[in-house]
């Protein structure tokens, strides 16, 4: 018997969902809250859509700290690979570019977009924008449909929530589907913002000394209580005016927050590596072979060439030496200093900003509490759940939408065909 299902949700992973459950057979009715589909889809990747990355699957489930080994059962059921296959198969170009992050060769996430819908009008599903689902009924402990907030009743078999998380208010992301699921006894682990810019209440930061200050290729860490480093990036950053972003200070963020809760702490440590490929003993001799070639120079023209100018010159007051004193005149506990600076200058982190401007909530439905082969509810047959509204989180890079396309591929066949 053909089966009705409903899928809560026009974001990545509701659009595959609802796209896969039609191909499996399904008769399938796509809800949208919002007057548009794919409304945080249309921003990911500055607009350009980073559909997936083309790394093996083992170092896409690394690039997803938040319980990524969850995915590991949909990835034998549609992978990385098969996202690719999706799109190009019917007729989008994708491209490489670095670090393995794939986009449509339009550069536009638009693209990705319009060939859900078109895929949507092949297979015939009922998409209804503008409908917001009041609740999800339920009888004998079988879904039996879904009632809108005007009191429209739609009957279905199964119900696939694709609702996303709580980053990006504005498109929609109100967390409903949280509300869903506890009402069914569902676990909502603690949520929080993942891939967001870090904030410290550092004396240099709340003077804006470094704002809008690149560094390019440096490590970014985060220690615990006992200054062991918990995790470190090397990517790029910014200093701004209410602490740190860029790629490594975003990779960086969730363990902030995970660190914080762990130690009990209000603050933690961050340090900061210019020269993460250089020990500190080279990077001594380094300076010290500056000051032979050149020792009649100052200090601020003679290491110029070593960082930008605003940060040796913060190094170089935050190491007690005077940019104006010839570089000869430096004393060894000088060099020492600024070395230490330059390989871990350390600053303390409160947080980061909250999660409507984070790019990734962290925390949801547990995952305990999903079957991880089929993304259906252990709690409530006939109820299945995709992309960020789960308690899995992964880094920029391609690795969210992955996550998002393949639990939705799984979700949206197994409400189909179980």
């Amino acid at each position: 018997m053909r089966k009705n299902v409903i899928v809560i949700g026009g974001g990545s992973s509701g659009l595959m969902a609802a796209c896969t459950a039609a191909e499996k057979g399904a008769s399938v009715t796509l809800l949208e809250k919002n007057p548009n589909l794919g409304k945080k889809l249309i921003l990911t990747g500055g607009g350009r859509c980073n559909v997936t990355n083309n790394r093996p699957e083992e170092e896409i489930i690394a690039h997803i700290p938040g319980n990524g080994r969850f995915l590991h059962s949909a990835f034998n059921q549609f992978s990385q690979y098969d996202i690719m296959h999706y799109f190009t198969s019917r007729g989008i170009a994708l491209k490489e570019e670095d670090h393995g992050r794939m986009f449509p060769v339009t550069d536009k996430a638009r693209t990705i977009l319009e060939a859900f819908i078109d895929e949507l009008k092949r297979r015939n599903v009922q998409v209804q924008t503008k409908a917001t689902v009041e609740r999800i009924n339920y009888e004998n402990g079988k879904i039996v449909g879904v009632t809108l907030d005007d009191g429209t009743v739609i009957p279905a078999d199964s119900v696939v929530l694709a609702t996303g998380g709580k980053t990006y208010s504005r498109t929609g992301s109100t967390g409903d589907g949280y509300r869903f699921a506890k009402y069914v006894g569902h676990t909502i682990t603690e949520l929080y913002p993942t891939e967001s810019p870090i904030t410290s209440s550092e004396p240099f930061i709340t003077e804006r000394v470094l704002k809008g200050l690149s560094l390019r290729d440096v490590a970014l860490s985060v220690r615990n209580k006992k200054g062991k480093t918990v995790v470190s990036h090397q990517m790029d950053m910014i200093f701004t005016h209410f602490g740190v972003s860029g790629p490594a200070a975003l990779r960086c963020s969730m363990f902030v927050h995970q660190t914080k809760k762990r130690d009990k702490v209000d603050e933690v440590t961050m340090a900061l590596d210019v020269f993460p490929n250089s020990s500190i003993g080279q990077v001594e001799q380094d300076l010290q072979r500056l000051i032979r070639e050149t020792p009649d120079k100052n200090v601020k023209n003679g290491w110029k060439d070593l960082m930008p100018e605003r940060y040796l010159l913060f190094g170089l007051e935050q190491a007690g030496i005077d940019p104006d004193q010839t570089l000869k005149s430096l004393q060894p506990k000088d060099i020492k200093e600024f070395a230490q600076f330059a390989k871990a200058f350390t600053f303390t982190a409160n947080g980061t900003l909250p999660l409507d401007k984070a790019f990734v909530t962290g925390g949801g439905v547990s995952t305990k509490e999903v079957n991880p082969k089929t993304m259906e509810s252990k709690r409530q047959p006939g109820l299945y759940f995709c992309g960020e509204l789960l308690d899995y989180n992964g880094y920029t890079g391609g690795y969210n939408i992955t996550g998002a396309f393949v639990t939705g591929h799984t979700a949206g066949m197994h409400a189909a065909v179980d």
